[in-house]
């Protein structure tokens, strides 16, 4: 008997998807008498080494405790891009003036029905992660409960055993509770529960300006919270680029998010129907009040209740501990995605899949280390990035010569309106080859793949110099780049050289 979860709130779209990812009326396979390859847990990373062990010809079993497609469908990428996809229609239709709309400062919005279509799309997309498909159409056995280790070569779920050749973990990561005094007494949302939300908090406390706090914080205050986001550090997305980041900033003051950065939350407390947070900053006493408290901060693996002793691999509380080809401490037994890896991005747990495919299966020594990881925050703007930031490549001892251009300087994002932000990217001085890149655009997460595709397969920047780049596209920013680049090689010996020889032409 399958345990029944009641994905809230409990409306015909989330019975869809629970249906689909978490079906009551499943009954397991009974197990094949040994596995190709036993994988343990069904998000990204796990469906995606299933599915294509299975397709090469793998008998595979599968194993998901809890809900098939993991956080990305159920509460990560799916609803939060729906979310912000309904902030940003919201914000174009209110900010419409300056390219002839009127009466846009009227437009009213329902967060209900936003919330509903985040939901109806989440339940049509979960057809391609659902049990029934990969037990129908991939071949694959099933199993929906707990999955534990019992020997090195053996798991069990649901009081039977699976033996296997080869097994992989992949259980992914939550979101991680914060030992804020206060805290959980009072209650909080996280990415697991925000998405269940149908009325909107008129004021909405958000702690940790990383990825989720920025990208969530800025939508519900498009949407019309009004929205505190709290950080311990000084900047908000630390880690990115510091122009970049300084471009969202003044993005979330233009639209009206209370920043508390470099604040410290001492405890939080509830008044009634409110919840207090009691910040320190600057050496002064804040005070913020929230009907509701977002943490956007923090992720913890998801190692209970997998007995990893019995199957004799090494963890921490960081993960399971993985090789550079992804095996564990024991050689039959291989992770991949948020379970062991630092990069915690669907599209990273998918190339680690792959990896864990070849070298597991077919004697493959694929290193996660030759991976080049792009990613993007997807805020407006948003902020894309792969490969080194300056700072990196001068820890290292690499020389930097870095190029920017900014999209005011091209017509289209001009044309577009959304001419906020540059496309930068550092090279090693010298040479046109790429180290790392950093757009800031309304569509970075699509114009970044370029600069991914460049470094991955060695092609330097006079590569992106010899393409034509249709006209007119913010993504001519790229092109330009290159430009710049040729321009350095322009030296004042070069120049006069040309100049001597075009002048020898004339004569």
């Amino acid at each position: 008997m399958i345990d029944r979860i009641i994905i809230l709130p409990d409306t015909p779209e989330n019975r869809e998807l629970s249906a689909n990812v978490h079906p009551l009326e499943w009954v397991n396979p009974e197990p094949a008498g040994r596995y190709n390859l036993v994988v343990i847990g069904a998000g990204t990373a796990g469906l995606v080494t299933a599915a294509g062990a299975a397709g090469l010809g793998a008998k595979v079993a599968l194993i998901e405790r809890h809900l098939m497609g993991g956080d990305c469908l159920n509460v990560g990428c799916v609803p939060s891009k729906g979310v912000i996809r309904a902030s940003r229609a919201l914000f174009d239709a209110r900010n419409g003036a300056e390219f002839g709309v009127r009466g846009s400062e009227g437009i009213s919005f329902g967060f209900g029905a936003a919330m509903e279509r985040v939901r109806r799309l989440r339940a049509d997309i979960s057809h391609h992660d659902s049990a029934q498909r990969f037990r129908d159409e991939l071949g694959i056995d099933v199993f929906i409960g707990q999955g534990s280790f019992v020997a090195p070569d053996c798991v069990e779920v649901a009081g039977k055993k699976l033996h296997f050749k080869k097994a992989a973990v992949c259980t992914g990561a939550r979101a991680a509770a914060l030992p804020i005094p206060g805290l959980a007494e009072t209650g909080y949302l996280t990415n697991e529960s925000v998405f269940s939300l149908t009325e909107l908090p008129p004021r909405l406390a958000v702690i940790g300006a990383g990825p989720i706090g920025c990208e969530l914080a800025q939508s519900f205050a498009r949407f019309g919270s009004r929205v505190t986001l709290i950080e311990l550090g000084s900047h908000i997305l630390g880690r990115e680029d510091g122009d970049a980041a300084e471009i969202l900033r003044n993005a979330f003051v233009r639209e009206g998010v209370d920043l508390q950065l470099g604040a410290n939350i001492l405890r939080i407390e509830r008044r009634g129907s409110e919840k207090i947070l009691l910040l320190e900053r600057d050496g002064q006493s804040v005070e913020v009040v929230a009907d509701e408290i977002l943490v956007g901060v923090g992720r913890a693996p998801n190692i209970e209740g997998l007995d990893l002793e019995k199957g004799g691999i090494v963890y921490d509380k960081a993960g399971v501990k993985v090789r550079d080809t992804l095996e564990t401490s024991n050689a039959n037994v291989y992770a991949a995605g948020d379970i062991c890896s630092p990069y915690k991005f669907t599209h990273t747990a998918d190339a680690l899949a792959r990896i864990l495919i070849a070298n597991s299966l077919f004697m493959g020594r694929q290193k996660t280390s030759t991976l080049t990881v792009p990613w993007c925050t997807y805020t407006d703007p948003e902020i894309a990035h792969v490969g080194m930031y300056e700072r990196d490549a001068r820890e290292k001892g690499i020389e930097v010569t870095t190029l920017t251009v900014q999209l005011s300087d091209i017509d289209r994002a001009v044309l577009d309106g959304e001419a906020e932000g540059f496309a930068r990217v550092h090279l090693k001085s010298g040479t046109d080859r790429i180290l790392g890149a950093t757009i800031v655009a309304r569509h970075a997460g699509e114009m970044i793949n370029e600069f991914s595709l460049a470094i991955t397969n060695g092609l330097g920047i006079s590569a992106i110099g010899k393409t034509i780049h249709p006209y007119p596209t913010q993504a001519e920013v790229i092109k330009r780049l290159a430009d710049a680049y040729n321009r350095t090689r322009l030296t004042p010996f070069v120049k006069n050289l040309l100049a001597g020889w075009l002048k020898w032409q004339r004569g």
